[in-house]
């Protein structure tokens, strides 16, 4: 019987060891931008606050209005509009940490995005 649930228990438990397909498989897509301060305004000249807004107007900028800061990087994904709106929710599903979040909203940090297939992740190379 012990034998039994210690056997049940593992098999509940193990899905949350094991890593994520994803991690496995790698990022579809890295990139590395500098998020400047034309990059934290929006086309209507308003301020973004959020930092998924920020890099996604930074794409914006890269592919739609051709403003495009020396560090700046091509990527495939977020060439496509449709893709660059689930940005948001590719974010809140990431592994960035608050302090990288918060260093994109408030300073212009050069930045590496990791695109995997469900999230994003978002890594401060340099302010």
């Amino acid at each position: 019987m012990k034998q039994l649930l210690f056997s049940l228990l593992f098999l509940v438990l193990l899905p949350g060891w094991a890593p994520a397909q994803n991690d496995i498989e790698g990022p579809i897509e890295s990139y590395i931008a500098r998020l400047s301060a034309r990059d934290h305004f929006n086309s209507s000249g308003e301020r973004l606050t959020s930092a998924a807004a920020i890099i996604r107007q930074d794409r914006a900028n890269f592919y739609v209005y051709g403003i495009r800061d020396p560090e700046d990087e091509a990527d495939s994904f977020f060439q496509s509009k449709g893709n660059r709106a689930l940005l948001e929710a590719l974010l809140e599903h990431g592994r960035s940490s608050p302090g990288a979040i918060q260093r994109v909203v408030n300073g212009t940090p050069l930045v590496r995005v990791d695109v995997y297939r469900n999230f994003v992740t978002v890594t401060i190379l340099s302010d």
